[in-house]
């Protein structure tokens, strides 16, 4: 997620429901995905009789990762959070199959100039 942040040009400490920490930001989004990802993880990890439940654990994740979907979903939701929008909220799938989405989803930043440029443009 921290990653995903910084690609897009985010501030990894800008956080909205998190606050106080270099990595705010990081913590709301990883959020968005803890009951999806981490929680089914750490049950299937404690039901097994393993030794090192930590690495273990910590494997599983990566390997859930391992695809990309889940940098891809980062991306997604964190553009649609951050865009600016015309009062319109979208929400589920069918919110993202419209095919002029990604032409319209980016998340727009400043310049040292001032000037609006698109995140990820140096």
């Amino acid at each position: 997620v921290h990653a995903v942040i910084v690609a897009l040009g985010c501030a990894p400490g800008l956080g909205f429901v998190h606050t106080g920490h270099v990595k705010s930001f990081v913590y709301d989004i990883a959020d968005l995905y803890k009951a999806d990802v981490t929680i089914p993880i750490a049950f299937d990890v404690a039901a097994r009789d393993v030794a090192d439940i930590g690495t273990e654990t910590r494997r599983a994740v990566r390997d859930r990762m391992r695809n990309g979907a889940f940098l891809d979903t980062c991306v997604r939701d964190i553009k649609t959070l951050l865009r600016e929008d015309d009062g319109l909220i979208e929400y589920g799938p069918e919110a993202f199959e419209d095919p002029d989405f990604e032409a319209r989803n980016v998340v727009m930043l400043w310049d040292d100039k001032g000037r609006a440029v698109a995140g990820g443009t140096s």
